[in-house]
């Protein structure tokens, strides 16, 4: 069961769980994210690797959850290896992240402890912009990433912190999202 539905569960709320990139990366990754929504709009959002996708939870289950995966978990490198598009507003325009062993066991391992199943294979991706555009559009928005950081593709870093974030996915403008918690990849909150 991927998502219970939500009209059946009182008490709870939708959560998900991201990689963070490293404050160091993240200035680089807001300026591409920034000028795409200059040109195509959407919400502004902090740049991430979604690990767990939308999960209904209540409070206190999802903090005991993400303290319980990240203890077991170390850090470990991530790659850009090209930018995408996908068929949904959530998947928009992205950057792809390499599948390594490693990306793909850290959210296998998150996923065991959340109790998380999805219904289609993990792709592991870095959301720069949430739009619902043609798929006219997305092409364009795609080749406007590239033009914006022509060295995007092969940029490397280390993901040590997940965070735990309340992301109600039928507020598309994400004024409701909500980071919780932040844990490093040794079991300590940041």
């Amino acid at each position: 069961m991927a998502n219970p539905n939500p009209t059946t569960q009182q008490g709870t709320e939708v959560y998900s769980v991201w990689a963070l990139p490293p404050e160091s990366v993240r200035p680089r990754l807001k300026s591409l994210m920034s000028g795409l929504r200059a040109e195509y709009g959407g919400p502004e959002f902090e740049p991430h690797i979604t690990v767990v996708g939308a999960i209904r939870l209540t409070p206190e289950s999802a903090l005991e959850m993400i303290r319980s995966a990240t203890s077991g978990l170390r850090p470990y490198k991530a790659k850009v290896t090209s930018v995408s598009r996908g068929t949904f507003f959530y998947q928009c325009v992205y950057l792809l992240i390499e599948p390594t062993k490693e990306v793909v066991e850290a959210s296998a391992d998150c996923c065991v402890h959340f109790g998380y199943q999805s219904s289609t294979p993990y792709m592991p991706h870095l959301s720069l912009l949430y739009q619902d555009l043609t798929d006219e559009e997305k092409d364009e928005a795609v080749k406007k990433a590239e033009e914006l950081d022509k060295e995007i593709c092969g940029l490397e870093f280390e993901i040590s912190e997940f965070a735990l974030y309340k992301t109600d996915t039928e507020d598309k403008s994400l004024k409701s999202w909500e980071k919780i918690e932040v844990c490093r990849l040794d079991g300590k909150l940041a």
